[in-house]
């Protein structure tokens, strides 16, 4: 896919959507960084009912790492993996009060020290909370990235490098956002909406369909 290509699609997911945000329910970076853990193979509409009762109750680590283990697991049972993820969350929470303030770092090196926070999740925390040119390849966007020609890539940190160096630079901050959104309602994975796409006529995918 050459660049003038590129630059037409993100040109049009700006035009469509000026500002993409996540679908996760946030209103501090502590918040998206408990949510973001959490939502690890979980929907985003799951853990929203989940955080919209926990959130009130305990959104800062020490009022979250008071709740204890089995408080917490009260909260998010309905979470897939929830057992592991309690875990996780509350030693995030124990390293976030006694190494930094109790306040979400701002650096890859230190989110991906935290239990259950990896690349993706650092990428996303980086990119939404801090607004930093990150991208967090998730299965939407490796599957959006390849199908359409935008960044193929044979795994998830080739194509976030390849989506780094091809994203115009005047929508990268947002580019992650628009591609996972694309990929999750229009070029769903069993079958793209090939038909109600925006961006067919630049998509370079061999087998469209007319489904919209």
């Amino acid at each position: 896919m050459n660049a003038a290509k590129r630059l037409e699609i993100f040109r049009r997911f700006h035009e469509d959507n000026p500002h993409p945000t996540t679908e996760l329910a946030y209103s501090s970076p502590f918040e998206l960084l408990i949510a973001v853990i959490l939502s690890a193979q979980a929907t985003d509409v799951g853990v929203n009912k989940a955080t919209a009762k926990l959130f009130p109750v305990a959104n800062t680590p020490e009022a979250l790492y008071a709740l204890g283990y089995e408080g917490l697991c009260e909260y998010i049972r309905t979470i897939g993996l929830y057992p592991t993820k309690a875990k996780n969350v509350l030693e995030t929470c124990r390293i976030l009060i006694e190494k930094h303030g109790s306040q979400v770092p701002d650096n890859r090196e230190d989110l991906e020290a935290l239990p259950g926070v990896g690349r993706k999740t650092a990428n996303v925390v980086l990119n939404t909370a801090f607004r930093q040119h990150t991208m967090a390849v998730d299965t939407h966007i490796f599957r959006v990235s390849n199908r359409t020609g935008i960044a193929p890539g044979k795994n998830v940190l080739e194509v976030e490098k390849k989506l780094l160096k091809v994203v115009p630079k005047q929508y990268l901050l947002d580019a992650h956002h628009w591609l996972i959104l694309h990929g999750r309602y229009v070029c769903q994975a069993r079958k793209p909406r090939c038909g109600s796409c925006r961006i067919e006529d630049l998509c370079e995918y061999k087998l469209k369909t007319s489904d919209d």
